[in-house]
């Protein structure tokens, strides 16, 4: 059985599912959310070495963008949320023409705002590393880096829309193999493009590989290529595989009214949302820079090190949010809140155990990235004081997708706007002058516990179960 029969089965069921049925369903969605996050994280460190081994110069150039990039992404998010919770909501109800007609607005949309965006960036490329203050020696790199991405753009935003609607439609194993795809031709595509022509040793044997020879630009070419091939797989996939979003020719469907208002009020405010984060996180590097050379490394390394341990609960979030919008729309209150406070114990319980590793081998993940022993004691302290919070952490990961489900993105984002201003940064200011990095990330433990408590009681008072994504 797969997951979207599973679902429609326990909304179709009268009264309360066993909890062993409810648990089964979330399984079935989270298990290959949370093994292509894993395995995207894990490539993306390959992809990261690759073009460090050009140079510090290069390095530079690619992470002067990530921000920027990063902040790109999260309209791109926003988006995708817009379209995939309706298409959760009408599925929920038995209405799988409007699904599908959601989705044919969808990939109009894709083409609409993925070139608008896409063009946008392409003309911020120019200008881009001097406005962030990047070395003359580093801007040509940076400008052609972000300048390819910005070109790729349109078909970054068709993979993650596409994706999203898989999933909120309860196909979630669909997007793992492609976005896992995404990421091993990655790796392909840059040891053709990023390095010149070469000769290795191959099972004794000497092996001559072609190479373009084009670096940072070659590493930016390789990720366009790839996602382009790969949302083209995904329109196949739209278009081929039978499932209650594919789309035929002659159902194709323009712009509607109700569905763009509420892609604008799912959206916006999670666009907001990622702006508002985007922009508190350069004040908080602006802070940690002013400490010192081991402190940035000792962050860097150490953000990278806990991203791992919250890959879990962003897969769980995965389902909450397919769940939640589909019981939503099904009418079944019942099973939303079952399924909400479900998924978010969930995530607390799988945070739990992230934050159990955290702590015990806080030393052993930072030296994976780097020798240097202060950097590595420094590294570990915070990791270690950052994993007590790791559980609410968890809560507001996968809250935050329940209530998307439900059609409540303002709530996120008033929660993450109120805790990152008004607890992290105000925080950061007040402790980082006596206790340098450490009170940056003590700071930042506040604010992630602060989080998790108020998503919690949010979702436990039950105001967004009166939510009305279409007005009716």
């Amino acid at each position: 059985m797969t997951a979207g029969e599973k679902i429609a089965g326990l909304l179709a069921a009268q009264g309360t599912p066993r909890l062993r049925a409810s648990m089964g369903a979330i399984l079935l969605l989270a298990w290959p959310a949370i093994v292509e996050q894993l395995m995207i994280t894990l490539v993306q460190y390959v992809d990261t070495a690759m073009v460090g081994s050009l140079g510090s110069m290069a390095t530079a150039a690619v992470g002067l963008t990530a921000s920027t990039t990063w902040l790109f992404g999260g309209m791109f998010n926003a988006a995708s949320i817009g379209f995939s919770v309706q298409v959760a909501q009408h599925l929920g109800a038995g209405r799988q023409k409007q699904a599908r007609d959601v989705t044919w607005q969808a990939l109009r949309f894709v083409v609409i705002f993925g070139l608008l965006l896409g063009g946008i960036a392409f003309a911020l490329s120019f200008p881009l590393p001097a406005m962030l203050g990047a070395e003359a020696a580093v801007r040509p790199q940076a400008s052609l880096y972000f300048r390819i991405i910005a070109c790729a753009m349109p078909f970054t935003l068709g993979a993650n829309m596409c994706s999203a609607i898989l999933r909120c439609a309860g196909d979630t194993k669909t997007p793992m193999v492609l976005n896992l795809m995404i990421n091993a031709l990655n790796v392909v595509l840059n040891f053709i493009f990023i390095y010149p022509s070469r000769t290795i040793t191959l099972f004794g044997s000497q092996l001559a590989i072609w190479g373009a020879g084009w670096g940072v630009g070659g590493a930016a070419f390789a990720s366009g290529c790839s996602t382009a091939v790969v949302f083209l797989l995904f329109v196949v996939v739209l278009i081929y595989k039978r499932s209650p979003v594919q789309i035929k020719w002659r159902e194709r469907c323009g712009f509607q009214k109700e569905c763009l208002v509420a892609v604008w009020r799912l959206g916006l405010p999670a666009a907001l949302e990622r702006a508002t984060l985007c922009v508190a996180q350069i004040v908080i590097t602006a802070v940690i820079t002013g400490i010192g050379t081991v402190a940035v490394a000792a962050n860097h390394l150490a953000v990278t090190a806990e991203s791992i341990s919250y890959l879990p609960a962003s897969g769980v979030a995965v389902a909450g949010t397919t769940l939640v919008g589909q019981a939503m729309g099904a009418g079944r209150k019942d099973l939303a809140k079952r399924f909400a406070r479900m998924v978010s114990w969930m995530g607390i319980a799988i945070m739990t155990l992230g934050g159990a590793l955290l702590f015990t081998l806080a030393p052993q993940l930072i030296r994976i990235f780097s020798q240097d022993p202060q950097v590595i004691s420094l590294g570990a302290q915070v990791l270690r004081i950052v994993a007590f919070a790791e559980p609410l952490f968890g809560a507001s990961i996968v809250a935050s997708g329940a209530l998307r489900g439900a059609g409540d993105s303002k709530g996120p984002f008033y929660i993450s706007l109120a805790t990152m201003w008004g607890v992290r940064i105000t925080l950061s200011l007040l402790l980082a002058g006596s206790w340098g990095l450490v009170g940056v990330w003590l700071a930042m433990a506040a604010e992630l516990c602060a989080r998790g408590l108020i998503f919690m009681i949010r979702l436990y008072r039950g105001k967004w179960l009166h939510i009305s994504l279409f007005g009716d």
